[in-house]
Protein backbone atom coordinates (compact mmCIF):
# COMPACT_ATOMS: atom_id res chain seq x y z
CA UNK A 1 0.00 0.00 0.00
CA UNK A 2 1.41 3.16 -1.06
CA UNK A 3 1.60 5.64 2.09
CA UNK A 4 3.29 9.04 2.37
CA UNK A 5 3.59 10.58 5.91
CA UNK A 6 4.31 14.46 6.00
CA UNK A 7 4.59 16.06 9.04
CA UNK A 8 0.54 16.71 9.56
CA UNK A 9 -0.67 14.46 7.36
CA UNK A 10 -0.70 10.75 6.00
CA UNK A 11 -1.46 10.60 2.15
CA UNK A 12 -2.95 6.73 1.19
CA UNK A 13 -5.03 4.81 -0.69
CA UNK A 14 -8.98 5.19 -0.30
CA UNK A 15 -10.66 3.46 2.30
CA UNK A 16 -14.74 2.17 2.18
CA UNK A 17 -14.89 4.90 5.31
CA UNK A 18 -13.60 7.56 3.23
CA UNK A 19 -16.82 7.69 0.81
CA UNK A 20 -19.08 9.82 3.15
CA UNK A 21 -16.56 11.82 4.68
CA UNK A 22 -15.31 12.91 0.87
CA UNK A 23 -18.94 13.05 -0.05
CA UNK A 24 -19.54 15.61 2.04
CA UNK A 25 -16.43 17.82 0.79
CA UNK A 26 -17.91 17.28 -2.75
CA UNK A 27 -21.32 18.46 -1.67
CA UNK A 28 -20.21 21.82 -0.86
CA UNK A 29 -20.40 24.70 -3.68
CA UNK A 30 -17.45 26.64 -2.24
CA UNK A 31 -15.04 23.26 -2.58
CA UNK A 32 -16.48 22.40 -5.95
CA UNK A 33 -16.98 26.15 -7.91
CA UNK A 34 -13.41 25.88 -9.16
CA UNK A 35 -13.51 21.95 -10.08
CA UNK A 36 -15.20 20.78 -13.61
CA UNK A 37 -18.28 22.87 -14.04
CA UNK A 38 -18.53 24.20 -10.42
CA UNK A 39 -21.89 21.89 -9.79
CA UNK A 40 -21.41 20.13 -6.03
CA UNK A 41 -21.58 15.86 -6.08
CA UNK A 42 -23.70 13.45 -5.00
CA UNK A 43 -22.52 10.18 -3.03
CA UNK A 44 -23.01 8.02 -5.58
CA UNK A 45 -20.89 10.52 -7.97
CA UNK A 46 -18.56 10.40 -5.10
CA UNK A 47 -18.02 7.14 -5.20
CA UNK A 48 -17.86 6.59 -8.88
CA UNK A 49 -14.64 9.15 -8.58
CA UNK A 50 -12.88 7.07 -5.87
CA UNK A 51 -13.59 4.11 -8.18
CA UNK A 52 -11.88 5.81 -10.82
CA UNK A 53 -8.86 7.12 -8.62
CA UNK A 54 -8.33 3.61 -7.59
CA UNK A 55 -7.97 2.37 -11.51
CA UNK A 56 -6.01 4.60 -12.49
CA UNK A 57 -3.63 3.49 -9.74
CA UNK A 58 -4.02 -0.07 -10.78
CA UNK A 59 -2.97 0.70 -14.13
CA UNK A 60 -1.09 4.07 -13.59
CA UNK A 61 0.98 3.09 -10.55
CA UNK A 62 -0.16 6.65 -8.71
CA UNK A 63 -3.22 8.21 -8.51
CA UNK A 64 -5.26 10.35 -5.98
CA UNK A 65 -4.48 10.10 -2.65
CA UNK A 66 -7.09 10.90 0.87
CA UNK A 67 -5.27 13.10 2.86
CA UNK A 68 -5.73 12.44 6.60
CA UNK A 69 -4.86 14.41 9.13
CA UNK A 70 -2.31 12.44 11.52
CA UNK A 71 -4.08 14.41 14.50
CA UNK A 72 -6.95 13.77 14.22
CA UNK A 73 -7.51 10.73 11.82
CA UNK A 74 -10.23 13.31 9.89
CA UNK A 75 -10.58 13.16 5.88
CA UNK A 76 -9.24 16.28 4.37
CA UNK A 77 -9.98 15.99 0.79
CA UNK A 78 -7.88 14.47 -1.58
CA UNK A 79 -4.32 14.95 -3.43
CA UNK A 80 -2.61 12.91 -6.41
CA UNK A 81 -1.89 12.84 -10.01
CA UNK A 82 -3.62 11.86 -13.17
CA UNK A 83 -3.34 11.34 -16.92
CA UNK A 84 -4.85 14.43 -18.10
CA UNK A 85 -7.27 13.97 -20.92
CA UNK A 86 -8.14 17.75 -21.01
CA UNK A 87 -7.02 20.55 -22.03
CA UNK A 88 -5.46 19.86 -25.41
CA UNK A 89 -2.34 21.53 -23.89
CA UNK A 90 -1.59 18.90 -21.35
CA UNK A 91 -3.64 15.82 -22.67
CA UNK A 92 -1.60 12.41 -21.78
CA UNK A 93 0.76 14.57 -19.35
CA UNK A 94 0.42 13.41 -15.97
CA UNK A 95 -1.47 16.22 -13.54
CA UNK A 96 -1.25 17.76 -10.11
CA UNK A 97 -4.39 18.48 -8.28
CA UNK A 98 -6.11 18.29 -4.96
CA UNK A 99 -9.38 19.23 -3.11
CA UNK A 100 -9.77 19.79 0.50
CA UNK A 101 -12.65 20.51 2.27
CA UNK A 102 -13.19 24.26 3.23
CA UNK A 103 -12.47 24.18 7.01
CA UNK A 104 -9.22 22.60 6.27
CA UNK A 105 -8.10 25.51 4.02
CA UNK A 106 -5.65 28.44 4.57
CA UNK A 107 -3.62 26.37 6.96
CA UNK A 108 -1.10 24.69 4.42
CA UNK A 109 -2.47 21.64 4.05
CA UNK A 110 -2.47 21.62 0.26
CA UNK A 111 0.20 22.83 -0.21
CA UNK A 112 2.09 20.09 2.37
CA UNK A 113 0.47 17.11 0.18
CA UNK A 114 0.82 18.23 -3.12
CA UNK A 115 4.71 18.91 -2.08
CA UNK A 116 4.87 15.44 -1.24
CA UNK A 117 2.50 14.31 -4.31
CA UNK A 118 5.07 16.11 -6.22
CA UNK A 119 8.10 14.25 -4.53
CA UNK A 120 6.69 11.08 -5.18
CA UNK A 121 5.72 11.82 -8.99
CA UNK A 122 9.10 12.83 -10.09
CA UNK A 123 11.40 11.01 -7.23
CA UNK A 124 9.45 7.79 -6.28
CA UNK A 125 7.48 7.31 -9.49
CA UNK A 126 10.42 8.32 -12.14
CA UNK A 127 8.38 10.66 -13.94
CA UNK A 128 10.76 13.57 -16.18
CA UNK A 129 7.39 16.08 -15.92
CA UNK A 130 4.19 16.77 -14.18
CA UNK A 131 1.69 19.58 -15.61
CA UNK A 132 -1.42 21.58 -13.20
CA UNK A 133 -3.77 23.58 -14.69
CA UNK A 134 -6.54 26.31 -12.59
CA UNK A 135 -8.23 28.87 -13.02
CA UNK A 136 -6.76 32.06 -14.18
CA UNK A 137 -9.08 33.73 -11.13
CA UNK A 138 -8.43 30.84 -8.27
CA UNK A 139 -5.43 33.23 -6.84
CA UNK A 140 -5.16 30.33 -4.14
CA UNK A 141 -4.46 27.16 -6.19
CA UNK A 142 -1.82 29.39 -8.12
CA UNK A 143 -0.30 30.11 -4.88
CA UNK A 144 0.23 26.39 -4.02
CA UNK A 145 1.54 25.45 -7.57
CA UNK A 146 3.63 29.09 -7.45
CA UNK A 147 5.07 27.29 -4.08
CA UNK A 148 5.42 23.47 -6.22
CA UNK A 149 7.98 25.71 -8.22
CA UNK A 150 5.91 25.22 -11.33
CA UNK A 151 5.95 27.89 -13.90
CA UNK A 152 2.69 29.41 -15.90
CA UNK A 153 3.81 27.97 -19.32
CA UNK A 154 0.51 29.87 -20.59
CA UNK A 155 -3.55 29.95 -20.45
CA UNK A 156 -6.10 28.45 -22.98
CA UNK A 157 -10.00 27.79 -22.60
CA UNK A 158 -11.57 24.94 -20.43
CA UNK A 159 -12.45 22.87 -23.60
CA UNK A 160 -16.37 22.28 -22.51
CA UNK A 161 -16.95 25.38 -19.74
CA UNK A 162 -14.79 28.27 -21.52
CA UNK A 163 -13.36 29.30 -17.99
CA UNK A 164 -9.66 30.47 -18.42
CA UNK A 165 -6.58 28.52 -17.13
CA UNK A 166 -3.46 28.67 -16.16
CA UNK A 167 -1.35 25.59 -17.73
CA UNK A 168 2.02 24.76 -15.03
CA UNK A 169 4.73 22.38 -15.79
CA UNK A 170 8.06 21.53 -13.73
CA UNK A 171 10.57 19.09 -14.88
CA UNK A 172 12.73 16.94 -12.63
CA UNK A 173 15.58 19.53 -13.73
CA UNK A 174 13.78 22.16 -12.51
CA UNK A 175 12.76 20.67 -9.63
CA UNK A 176 16.19 19.56 -8.44
CA UNK A 177 17.73 23.08 -8.84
Amino acid sequence: MTEIRTPRLLLRRWLDDDLVPLSEIHADPAVMQRIGDGAPRSLDETAEDIEAWEEEWDEEGFGMFAVELLGSGELAGAVGLSVADAPAEIAGQVAISWRLGRVFWGQGYASEAAHATLEFALQDRGLDRVVAVCRTDDSASANVLDKLGMQMEGTTQHPVHGYDLGVYGIDLTQYQE
